[in-house]
């Protein structure tokens, strides 16, 4: 396994470095406006990440997403995003060996290398089974990791599951330490159990995510989601960022590690920019405005809507971003400037596509006030 962590000090010398000179031919060095100091850590991170989820869980895929965080990192991105179910396990092991490769080679240091994943949904392993209740019987609740009362449906946040999937995703990755996990889409659970239990089941988890920092074995923690911060404070899914920070607080006290969030953001998505779904001492909030209040990293995914924008971008929307060449960077560009906003995820398996994606480094962002319009 790889030893270490990203520290304030290497993702520090990881842009100081790119900023200098692109480790990529013919690629300019990334403008410092590129780079955000997270709160809480002060780790120095690139304004796109190589997002990890789609894709057949195939050899030529893995060495796409493996050439892809090559040119990620050289062309100065040092975030990357996975999860253990994404491609059935097969994008964290295309990550970690990938990695491993790079660091055994010098073209990078651990610490300057961002790596972040989930747990929460049956991962499966290389395929989906034919008979998954099966699978999950015997790989979980026979071997006493989980009730089978803990499943809904397919997801589970049972702290001793969330032991387990941190452990197998620690051997994909070959990391000793994670530097961020991400409780999965829990958002889920919560019509189907009620707001009472959920918030006991957020608590169970929130506690085995503090001991796994205290283990070693992750260095923060945080809650990717896909609909809990878009939707209203009414909405059966609906997540309060305020209400699991408090949660946080009750089980780590002041120095909890509760550090991020996950959330979509594009211009068809706009919600996290545009729609006030969080309270927060008493004021109606968008998720980037309670996050700033809160001192909480916000991760974009899906920024080019999973490809859906890459092609046929509304020319409303094109008349913000000048100067580019194509829809896939003016998507990728709106969401990158939006304030408040750490890392805007884009999923790149292609290596001619992350290029073009990657060109975005040596451009500045958009003032965030000028290119909220965009998103209407």
């Amino acid at each position: 396994m790889v030893s270490g962590k990203a520290t304030a000090k290497g993702t520090a010398r990881f842009a100081t470095r790119r900023q200098a000179a692109s480790a990529e031919p013919d690629a300019k060095p990334p403008v410092a406006s590129h780079f955000r100091v997270t709160p809480g850590d002060g780790l120095t991170l690139s304004s796109i990440g190589l997002g990890t989820y789609l894709g057949s869980p195939d050899a030529t895929t893995d060495r796409g997403y493996a050439e892809c965080l090559r040119l990620a990192l050289a062309c100065g991105c040092n975030v990357v995003d996975t999860a253990i179910n994404y491609r059935f396990q097969r994008s964290e092991r295309a990550v970690g060996e990938a990695l491993a490769d790079l660091i055994k080679k010098k073209l990078v240091a651990r610490d300057e290398v961002y790596v972040s994943t989930k747990g929460g949904y049956v991962p499966f392993d290389g395929r989906r089974p034919g008979d998954g209740e099966a699978w999950i019987e015997e790989s979980y609740v026979r071997r006493g990791i989980a009730r089978r009362e803990d499943f809904v449906g397919t997801h589970c946040i049972a702290p001793a599951y969330l032991r387990d999937q941190i452990g197998c995703s620690r051997q994909n990755l070959g990391l000793d330490k994670i530097d961020l996990y991400y409780v999965h889409n829990p958002e889920g659970q919560r019509p189907i159990v009620g707001p009472k239990d959920f918030a006991r089941k957020m608590h169970l988890a929130f506690e085995e995510m503090e001991a796994a920092v205290a283990r070693g074995e992750i260095g923060s923690y945080g809650a990717a989601t896909w609909n809990g911060f878009r939707q209203p404070p009414t909405a059966r899914e609906h997540l309060s960022l305020a209400e699991l920070v408090a949660i946080a607080k009750t089980v780590g006290g002041s120095k909890h590690h509760f550090r991020a969030v996950q959330a979509p953001l594009n211009v068809k998505m706009p919600e996290l920019v545009r729609s006030k779904t969080q309270d927060v001492d008493g004021e109606r909030l968008t998720l980037l405005e309670a996050a700033e209040r809160l001192g909480i990293a916000v991760f974009a995914s899906a920024s080019i809507h999973q490809g859906r924008l890459a092609a046929g971008l509304d020319r409303n929307v094109k008349r913000y971003c000048t100067g580019l060449t194509s829809d896939a960077q003016r998507a990728l560009q709106l969401v990158r400037s939006s304030a408040g906003l750490t890392t805007a995820l884009v999923g790149m398996s292609k290596p001619d596509h992350a290029r073009e994606n990657l060109l975005l480094v040596s451009i500045p962002p958009l003032d965030a006030k000028a290119a909220l319009p965009a998103f209407r």
